[in-house]
């Protein structure tokens, strides 16, 4: 059976563009939606009395939210097999928990009771930061979220984070039969003994050597590879603009329980005008 796609709603703006994405993604790729809300309020309640059979107004809330968002989630996606769960937990244990036994995880950009002033709100950086399976956070224009430039943008980094995430953009190419755009960034040379056409020359080696397998497994895809000089950050951001979806690696070292991410990650999932897929390689 294929593992399901989780998507966690809060009931947040942030999160129905969340399950809006999640039910066209679980469509496309034909898994079921898992809809999960999870909040530590439950803990908390089991100990104070009730008047009557009155159900905590917490637990009221949780149950229409999930409610909402299945509904929602069927309509966008009426083939797509739906179910929910309400989970007592804190929600970034919750959905990286979830994520041990899904295909994906997506997360909305900044949830109910985030400051506005946020780029990102602490859940999605969390989630995207530690979990050891992909992880979408759906932000960007509405060019981005609608999926309308039939483009996915990938960025290759260091070798140890890019096998896992070259294979994960061109799976997603080809199931939107769209054309994937391959950007590898170099940076001029401090000193003048190494000439600029040498770190450029490396860079186009180092892409083509990351693209040799998955380019095989998917010969169907268009694929467009460029080499540009300049901090990859701006250069992604930039570019995706144009995109429906920028797909980056992220290294997992065992027992490593901080945030990890890279520079250019962190930049993306903040700046990105569509959402961003975080593929962990393990290390």
């Amino acid at each position: 059976m294929a593992l399901p796609l989780v998507v966690g709603v809060d009931g947040s703006d942030g999160s129905l563009q969340a399950v809006d994405w999640a039910a066209a993604e679980a469509a496309r790729h034909d898994v079921p939606l898992r809809v999960v809300y999870a909040s530590l309020w439950e803990r908390y309640e089991s100990g104070i009395p009730g008047v009557g059979e009155e159900r905590p107004s917490e637990r009221v809330l949780a149950e229409h939210i999930v409610a909402s968002a299945a509904d929602r989630a069927a309509r966008r996606a009426p083939d797509v097999k739906v179910t929910t769960d309400i989970l007592p937990e804190d929600a970034v244990d919750a959905l990286l928990h979830e994520g041990n036994n899904a295909s994906l995880v997506v997360t909305g950009s900044r949830g109910r009771g985030e400051l506005k002033g946020l780029l990102l709100g602490s859940v999605g950086l969390a989630v995207a930061g530690r979990a050891h399976c992909p992880v979408i956070v759906v932000r960007g224009d509405k060019a981005g979220l609608a999926g309308t430039h039939e483009r996915i943008l990938l960025g290759v980094g260091d070798p140890e984070t890019g096998g896992a995430a070259a294979r994960f953009a061109f799976r997603e190419a080809a199931v939107r039969g769209c054309t994937l755009d391959v950007v590898r960034t170099w940076r001029r040379p401090m000193t003048a003994e190494e000439p600029a056409r040498e770190a450029e020359s490396q860079a186009s080696a180092l892409l083509d050597a990351q693209l040799r397998e998955p380019m095989a497994e998917y010969p169907d895809v268009r694929v467009r590879t460029v080499t540009v000089e300049g901090p990859a950050h701006r250069i992604l951001a930039n570019r995706s603009a144009a995109a429906d979806l920028v797909v980056l690696g992220a290294r997992r070292r065992s027992g490593h329980r901080g945030l990890q991410l890279g520079r250019v990650v962190h930049a993306l999932l903040h700046q990105a005008d569509c959402p961003v897929a975080v593929v962990p390689q393990a290390v």
